[in-house]
């Protein structure tokens, strides 16, 4: 029986933007929708029960890092990830093929996977696409991740092509390593770079493959905005329409309403909390510094249009003070507000969805928001 199934639950006439329900073992979450990243088994300065209230539904934990600390066996004998950090709701793990990446200076990448130096002590380390399901398996989250290599933009066709193969490879290998089927799924991850026919090839070996679920990875690792769209564009073509689609790595508001255009059903970034740290807020004008001086005087809420616990709670002046303060509670406000604005985001998005008005909610916010050329 497969532990992840997935339905469709309205198409936009207008658009063909899509709502669902993704049914997972920890209960059933509606998509579109934004999930918050919480590393090490904690999404930074919010507890569990906050991001239950704020409407959070899936929430991603990190493979590599939880191996190293604590240790997928401590996990395990908690009862799994959702026992160990009071959780309730449905988990994803990544497989550690972003460390690939962002390690790129101290691993090695053979065919049978990848030597690290572990970033706490300098140990080596090595992390195959078997070992990977064997620590997800002990964590226990609803969906884990194939093990992939995440390559770096721009890249040659050679090198994508054969990073794109392997990453095949280990994706068939993780799939057999799985223990759990019954109570695990597994997501398949297109690579390919910017290249139309290596993106389609993947996701037609990974359909053949026939996995719950599908994500695309490789973007957001520094290409342009168009080549971003492209790529997700070519990979999301020959992907099946009757299940699950995960973009990774993406928080930006133009980038998701973007996403959600193309079918995409989930999304993740550690954005939301990696900015709060530095006073920056997302709001329904656009982004904003509360650092700045124009807010010390200010006593409205931060966003008349938030119904965070912030927003509901605090003025603009105050959050100014604690953050020049460098006070800890207003990076816990901050973060608070800019996770439950993405959520809030996409739960907007799925009621412009059924009611056949997504273009008209895309252009509205789109409009109403300031964009540099990173986005927003």
């Amino acid at each position: 029986m497969n532990p992840i199934t997935f339905e469709i639950t309205h198409i936009d006439k207008n658009s063909g933007a899509r709502t669902g329900i993704l049914h997972t073992p920890h209960g059933d979450v509606e998509t579109p929708m934004f999930m918050p990243v919480g590393t090490q088994a904690t999404v930074k300065f919010i507890s569990p029960e906050e991001l239950v209230e704020m409407g959070s539904g899936i929430v991603l934990a990190n493979t590599y890092h939880l191996w190293l600390r604590p240790g997928e066996d401590i996990v395990a004998k908690a009862g799994g990830v959702q026992n160990f950090m009071r959780y309730p709701g449905p988990m994803l793990t990544d497989s550690g093929g972003f460390q690939v990446f962002s390690l790129a200076k101290t691993r090695k990448i053979t065919e049978e996977g990848v030597e690290f130096r572990n970033i706490l002590n300098g140990d080596k380390m090595f992390l195959s696409p078997e070992k990977s399901i064997q620590i997800q398996n002990k964590i226990g989250a609803d969906i884990m991740m194939s093990f992939d290599e995440c390559i770096p933009f721009p890249a040659t066709y050679e090198y994508a092509k054969k990073s794109m193969e392997r990453t095949l490879r280990w994706a068939e290998r993780g799939k057999n390593a799985n223990t759990r089927p019954d109570e695990q799924g597994i997501f398949g991850i297109v690579q390919g770079g910017e290249y139309e026919d290596l993106r389609h090839y993947c996701a037609e070996k990974l359909v053949e493959m026939d996995f719950p679920g599908y994500a695309i990875g490789g973007t957001s690792v520094g290409e342009d905005k168009e080549t971003f769209r492209k790529m997700v564009q070519m990979s999301q073509e020959v992907l099946p329409f009757d299940k699950p689609r995960y973009l990774m790595g993406v928080g930006a508001v133009n980038d998701l309403l973007d996403a959600v255009s193309m079918n995409i059903d989930m999304c993740d970034c550690v954005l939301p909390t990696r900015i709060a740290r530095h006073g920056t807020l997302m709001t329904s004008h656009g982004r904003i510094n509360i650092r700045k001086a124009q807010y010390k005087e200010d006593f409205r809420p931060l966003d008349e249009e938030c119904d965070c616990y912030t927003c509901r709670n605090y003025t603009r002046a105050y959050l100014n003070h604690l953050c020049r303060a460098n006070e800890g509670f207003g990076t816990r406000l901050f973060s608070i507000h800019n996770i439950r604005f993405l959520i809030k985001l996409m739960e907007d998005a799925r009621t412009a969805i059924k009611e056949d008005r997504f273009n008209e909610f895309k252009a509205e916010k789109l409009a109403t928001m300031k964009f540099d050329e990173r986005g927003f």
